[in-house]
């Protein structure tokens, strides 16, 4: 049909001809026009099309004809749409039917300890009541050092890198190999929790510092205590060993509001530094060892003369210090400026940003550029002396890498604790990042290759939902402040917080956004709210260099689309059309055009949860809170399958395969992959603990990203055609093994036979064997099966031979026509083999339980055939008394004859 045509509304006939014309040509369950009535089903449709979508759809007939015409041509003048995917070597698309999950990112850090092993490659957390120790620079735990119930309240890492400290409520001091993950001593300190702790540079001695207001040295090989120091009025908060000259000193700090300096060999106080009003948090010695330096949340910072103990200068940081340290002397602050300062020290506390101060004039040297928006205070900062680095831990369970030649710019980050996964999107060009909403007001940007993470502010409220355009150059997220923020991704930008730019605010809304769905290029978008609207958003003057926060896009139309909270939005492949579903259980269809509503699509017993059009055909498909997936025509809005398997609401569905196939994820925990065709699930994956909110397909359908209440985020990838081809090796792998086994039978090499029957895992070829040989024994011999070679064999089977034989025995011995092969093969082994053998079996004692049963049985059978036989002598020898034989008599009348 001309598209000059399409503005005729009045020329039906020939409009309605190019629709049937069209019709045709689409799969067999399209529908055609009928003039006279609308609509008509002509093509097959699942038993689960409901009555009252066939209501609806006979009112849409009588109503909404024109709309529907209009529907048509719209349907008639779209391209065909077009996919990618996996094909085999014939052309043929390839169904997929297994994923693995091949990196899972989960909590690292829960709060309390965090630390870092001297060589800087291992970052060491707590989870809880564990500690983790992970590889920081591709994110992989290495092993988790399992607790003893209790909260870990801190640990400490030898300077050799060797062993780990750890201490927990239950009053306990563990001492790990870091290497191993193996406890090497572990013995109780203090009868108060133990607060921190410290070990000297030699790896022999660590201090630790407790509630109950004491301190004690520990030897960390013996595991016994060396010194017990008394004298503080609260809980002990920071601890520092320093030596010169083998001198040895332990410092500490409490909330007693003093500092107090010990002396390790004539174990007594030799000073006490009064000048802090509040609990000491920080101390450290300069590197000459003149100084010390104490900070605390009086914020202020003491700089103290070592050998008087006396206060030299009070330096006013106007922010409550939670953690400081000295630097290395001449350390370069930025590459780029020409000063050096000879001693530096830095603090971090509540403004939540890393300060360098210079130590002799207490003039500010460097501040980092603080983070927008930043709500976080610093409790700890670890100083990386090799990389020059200054990492800070968070209360918001963040671990932040600042790099001090190049100004403190942030470098790298590691987030500890994602809360639950919302949504989630792969983004960049190659997809090499995913953009996560979590339970916060943030993106959290994941590199999924680098083990680096971004935080993105700018809402003010929970992030809800995520969309990006088709050339993942847009990201768009939906919040609970009533809001859709527009971002600008560029990957390359070499500074690390300006990746994702906010260029535009899409405000309108009066209640928090739900959902957003983009067009392929971004030129317009459209939003769902609880307050139970869609708007669509025009794009077009979008600038993605220039655009910033100030940029509002103009909202086209408003429609009050559903009854209830609107939780999916999705927009077609030819961008003409797109579909809503809602908590009031149904799914509307609407033209993008003008936003007037084409169908309806009923049938969800509970409400809507997501929608998705198909890539390559005229359908879409539904997930509920009944536990249901349906696939729906987009055409004439029946059902045209409904796929069961999930047992609680499922959350996601996505086409993946070209459109033939579906995965799904639920409240369950569990993701599904269907197929469509068969209506059946093909695989169901299972890596998750709690309900699975986000799912996300990339775009070359290599991996599949999913994310839940679990705070686990899974990467699926695509293992079918590795699958396939190992089958088809184990196959080929199969027959000739099988085709050596016939061989060796043939030639009566039995020990290979037997060897390659286990390998096999083929009982009844064994069996077999068994049996021919025991029932053709030569006579005269000896052995117990028939052939001393078969004894001999199952004499020197190795230890996983001989359980797997034994297990053969047992389902052999189940059936009295097979129980005398089996009884005498047990006899082989019981006579050659000592119970000490037998024990070390792991599974004997099931295998035994097996056995004993059924041996019982046949004994017992076998003793009753025995009596019975002795029937037969009875019955001869009662015949001989009724009636004797007398051979001389009979003898005589045989010779008168």
């Amino acid at each position: 049909m001309p598209r000059s045509s399409s503005s005729n509304t009045k020329s039906y006939p020939s409009a309605k001809q190019s629709i049937n014309s069209r019709a045709n040509s689409f799969n067999r369950n399209a529908p055609s026009f009928n003039p006279s009535t609308g609509l008509s089903r002509g093509g097959q449709t699942s038993k689960s099309s409901h009555n009252v979508a066939a209501r609806n759809n006979e009112t849409v007939r009588r109503g909404n004809q024109d709309h529907l015409v209009l529907y048509y041509i719209i349907f008639n003048m779209m391209p065909e749409p077009t996919t990618t995917t996996t094909t085999t070597t014939s052309g043929k698309v390839q169904l997929k039917s297994s994923f693995k999950p091949t990196q899972t990112i989960g909590p690292l850090y829960t709060g309390g300890k965090v630390d870092i092993t001297p060589d800087e490659n291992f970052l060491i957390s707590t989870i809880g009541e564990d500690i983790d120790v992970t590889d920081i620079h591709n994110g992989k735990r290495l092993f988790r050092l399992s607790g003893d119930g209790e909260i870990i309240t801190t640990f400490v890492i030898t300077p050799d890198g060797t062993k780990l400290v750890s201490a927990s409520r239950s009053l306990i001091i563990k001492i790990w190999d870091i290497k191993t993950g193996q406890i090497i001593k572990s013995f109780k300190a203090h009868e108060s929790p133990i607060i921190v702790m410290e070990v000297d540079d030699t790896s022999t001695l660590v201090a630790t510092g407790s509630a109950d207001s004491t301190i004690k040295v520990w030897d960390i090989e013996g595991g016994f205590c060396t010194h017990n120091f008394r004298g503080h009025g609260g809980i002990i908060s920071c601890l520092k060993f320093y030596s010169k000259d083998n001198h040895w000193t332990l410092i500490s700090g409490s909330d007693d509001c003093n500092i107090r300096i010990w002396d390790l060999h004539s174990r007594k106080c030799i000073g006490v530094l009064k000048s802090h009003v509040s609990i000491i948090r920080g101390l450290d010695v300069t590197h000459d060892g003149k100084y010390i330096i104490s900070g605390s949340r009086d914020k202020v910072v003491n700089i103290w003369d070592f050998n008087k103990k006396t206060l030299i200068n009070t330096f006013p940081i106007y922010e409550t210090i939670e953690t400081l340290g000295v630097l290395q002397p001449y350390t370069i602050i930025n590459e780029n400026e020409d000063t050096f300062v000879k001693e530096m020290f830095y603090t971090g506390g509540d403004k939540g940003i890393i300060r360098i101060w210079d130590l002799q004039s207490g003039k500010l040297v460097k501040a980092q550029e603080p983070e927008k928006i930043n709500k976080h205070i610093i409790l700890d900062i670890i100083y990386l002396k090799k990389s020059n680095i200054l990492t800070a831990i968070t209360n918001d369970l963040n671990i932040l890498f600042y790099q001090i030649s190049t100004g403190l710019l942030r470098i790298k980050q590691i987030v500890g604790y994602n809360d639950e996964i919302i949504d989630l999107v792969y983004i960049g060009p190659n997809e090499s990042h995913l953009a996560i909403a979590t339970n916060t007001e943030q993106i959290r940007l994941y590199d999924i290759n680098s083990f680096n993470w971004n935080i993105i502010y700018g809402h003010t409220d929970i992030i809800i939902c995520l969309a990006k355009s088709n050339d993942n150059k847009i990201l768009i997220s939906g919040s609970k402040d009533n809001t859709a923020r527009i971002w600008g991704i560029d990957l390359n930008f070499e500074n690390s917080q300006e990746i994702i730019k906010c260029i535009g605010i899409c405000i309108g809304h009066t209640e928090a956004i739900g959902t957003i769905a983009i067009s392929k290029k971004g030129k317009f978008c459209i939003t769902g709210s609880q307050d139970r609207t869609v708007k669509f958003w025009n794009l077009k003057q979008l600038d993605l260099v220039n655009s910033d926060e100030s940029f509002r896009p103009k909202a086209l139309y408003t429609y009050h689309a559903h009854d209830k909270d609107i939780n999916s939005i999705a927009i077609s492949s030819n961008e003409k059309i797109f579909a809503t579903g809602s908590q009031d259980k149904t799914i509307k269809i609407w033209s993008i055009e003008n936003g007037s509503l084409l169908g309806t699509c009923t049938g969800h017993k509970r409400g809507v949860w997501f929608v998705q059009f198909s890539p390559i055909d005229h359908t879409l498909v539904s997930s509920s809170g009944d536990k249901t997936i349906k696939l729906w025509s987009s055409t004439d809005f029946s059902c045209l399958k409904t796929f069961e398997g999930h047992t609680n609401s499922v959350l996601k569905v996505s086409f993946i395969t070209s459109g033939l196939q579906l995965i799904s994820c639920a409240s369950d925990g569990l993701l599904k992959l269907w197929s469509i065709k068969s209506n059946e699930c093909v695989t169901t994956l299972d890596n998750h603990t709690e309900k699975i909110w986000a799912l996300n397909v990339r775009k070359d359908e290599k991996f599949v990203a999913s994310g839940g209440a679990d705070s686990l985020i899974n990467l699926w990838e695509d293992f079918t055609i590795e699958e396939m081809e190992h089958r088809a090796k184990e196959e080929e792998d199969l027959i000739l093994k099988e085709q050596d086994l016939s061989n060796y039978l043939k030639k009566k090499d039995y020990k290979n036979a037997i060897i390659f029957a286990i390998s096999l895992n083929q009982p009844f070829r064994l069996l077999k064997l068994f049996t021919e040989i025991l029932e053709n024994r030569p006579e005269g011999d000896t052995s117990i099966t028939g052939s001393k070679k078969i004894d001999d064999i199952i004499t020197s089977l190795s230890k996983e031979n001989l359980e797997q034989m034994l297990k053969y025995i047992r389902d052999w011995n189940t059936n009295a026509k097979h129980s005398r092969t089996a009884q005498t093969v047990l006899n082989v082994i019981l006579k050659n083999y000592s119970s000490q053998d037998l024990l070390e079996i792991s599974d004997i004692k099931e295998l035994l339980d097996g056995m004993l049963p059924y041996a019982e049985r046949h004994y017992q059978r076998l003793d009753r055939m025995l009596t019975d036989s002795y029937i037969i002598d009875y019955t001869l020898h009662a015949m001989d008394l009724l009636n004797p034989i007398n051979e001389n008599e009979n003898y005589e009348n045989q010779m008168e004859k």
